[in-house]
């Protein structure tokens, strides 16, 4: 009997395959650390041929797990860290390591095409802000630094891609990361209006054919069978990229009612679900995301933190430096465990933290490349606590900005990702979103949204919803409510947080020249 479904999720630093029973009930997985490579001026790279092995590693470990596997699975699905570009050649063959979403080498490009009159026309089709870490201004970069590999190149495709490519043999693209990259939103489709505003309509050669993967299954290959160790012509459902999976794993996708989804990991991605092409509402300042969903007619919005959990592992790092520089050594759980309780003993709001650690800006609400974090407010009598606490806010006003730029703040709100651990986050997110906040059970949910969009391709569900009724429903935890007091103060402070972004823009495009960010690189 076939009743196994497989999700692979392949994120920047791990990769994971998850069984999964019909119904949704996780069976067991199998992770493999992946590595990149940070290079000088702000590049971030990947080896195709690694990501690919790692992965074989992954479903060859899980078959060793699960009794009788190559016979029990009904379907595979995939997905993965989203942006980037992944480029083969015409034998299917690596052309260059892969530039990642991290890499901002492209950043000035998007600056300088965000600032022209016709990327408005862009903007408009795509629903999306242009920013560095996007195949198209990555495509730009090479095309002025590396033009031999445009030439050598045949596809350009993201990580999911290329797995299901070494899965199937099939070249494709799915609907999300091919439209908000290069298409209509409205059509589902790549737009040659988009391509030419770009100045990359002599690449529309690179482009695959876009697929949707709950209609369109692949077939695993002969080849793919034989390191897998699974049979061949299982089903192959190439899935939405990695953050569209989470959303719909985690609770986004609710018959009814005004739901937000935030990811809170490395990044922040803060979604908000339109049930129609005529709901979608354009932040004004050209930022965000409109993601397609694996349902039809239905899309996402997303304004998405370029830093989110990563403003804390600075925080971590910087102490776990100092401790060992005095010889006091300490784990990063160790850290996490008391980070808690130390937000909870400092006061609300006395602090004002700016999160924009990455050394690529920010993207959502706003775009700016040269933004960057900042504490505002700081003297002498803050100490650790104040300034952990104030990061924390610090996110969740972030996650305030970013909802308020796609209309009115959620009525209800479901949070994953490494930090809806945190019940002091949870706390703040919810004061500053004035929402109730619930996380799910789901241990993976980026596999889980892939492995549900193979239990629609092959049948098991009539629909999206009636899968989410069984696969996430009864997943969904405690149900956290606002404090009223603490929305008040966080209601009071959120203009002047929107205010110093606004104010510091002018600050941080003079400092630009005087810094180096890659310094400790």
């Amino acid at each position: 009997m076939k009743d196994i479904l497989i999700g692979i999720d392949a994120g920047t630093s791990v990769i994971k395959s998850v069984a999964f029973s019909l119904d949704g009930t996780q069976l067991d997985s199998a992770s493999v650390p992946n590595d990149y490579q940070l290079l000088d001026g702000g590049g971030a790279e990947q080896q195709l041929p690694r990501t690919w092995h790692s992965t074989v590693a992954t479903l060859v470990d899980l078959g060793h797990k699960i009794p009788d596997l190559k016979r029990r699975v009904a379907a595979i699905a995939v997905t993965g860290q989203g942006d980037g570009t992944w480029l083969v050649d015409k034998h299917g063959e690596s052309v260059r390591d892969a530039m990642l979403w991290l890499d901002s080498r492209a950043a000035d490009i998007a600056d300088e095409i965000t600032r022209s009159t016709e990327n408005q026309r862009r903007f408009q089709l795509t629903g999306t802000g242009l920013n560095g870490c996007q195949q198209s201004t990555q495509l730009l970069w090479l095309k002025q630094h590396e033009p031999e590999a445009l030439e050598r190149a045949a596809t350009a495709m993201h990580c999911k891609d290329w797995l299901y490519y070494n899965l199937t043999g099939v070249l494709a693209a799915d609907p999300s990361e091919g439209v908000f990259t290069f298409g209509d939103f409205r059509t589902r489709q790549y737009s040659d209006e988009v391509l030419d505003v770009l100045g990359l309509s002599e690449y529309r050669r690179l482009l695959p054919d876009i697929v949707e993967g709950t209609e369109q299954p692949g077939k695993l290959s002969a080849a793919a069978s034989a390191l897998c160790g699974l049979s061949e012509g299982t089903p192959v459902v190439l899935g939405y990229v990695d953050v569209v999976c989470t959303a719909l794993g985690s609770g986004l996708y609710a018959k009814s009612g005004d739901r937000g989804c935030s990811i809170v990991g490395s990044t922040g991605m803060h979604m908000r679900l339109s049930r129609s092409v005529d709901a979608v509402e354009l932040n004004a300042e050209g930022a965000g995301y409109t993601m397609c969903m694996p349902i039809p007619g239905v899309t996402a919005q997303m304004q998405s933190n370029m830093a989110a959990t990563l403003n804390i592992d600075w925080l971590l790092d910087t102490v776990e430096e100092l401790l060992s520089s005095l010889g006091v050594q300490k784990s990063r759980a160790d850290l996490l465990a008391t980070l808690d309780d130390r937000v909870a003993s400092a006061s609300p709001a006395t602090l004002l933290y700016q999160p924009y650690i990455s050394t690529a800006g920010e993207r959502g609400p706003f775009t700016d490349s040269n933004a960057r974090a900042g504490f505002i407010g700081l003297n002498s009598q803050h100490g650790f606590a104040d300034l952990a606490r104030s990061i924390f806010e610090g996110l969740s006003l972030a996650a305030r900005d970013c909802y308020l730029s796609m209309g009115a703040l959620p009525g209800e709100l479901v949070v994953s990702g490494g930090a809806s651990r945190s019940r002091q986050l949870l706390t703040i997110l919810g004061a500053c979103l004035e929402t109730n906040v619930q996380t799910s059970r789901r241990d993976e949910a980026g596999a889980a949204g892939a492995a549900m969009m193979a239990a629609v391709a092959i049948g098991q569900y009539n629909n999206m919803g009636d899968c989410v009724g069984q696969w996430v429903d009864p997943l969904m935890g405690e149900v956290l409510t606002p404090d009223a007091a603490l929305s008040e103060r966080y209601r009071s402070v959120y203009p002047v947080y929107a205010q110093s972004h606004r104010a510091l823009r002018p600050v941080w495009k003079n400092f630009a020249s005087h810094r180096d960010d890659g310094a400790r690189l």
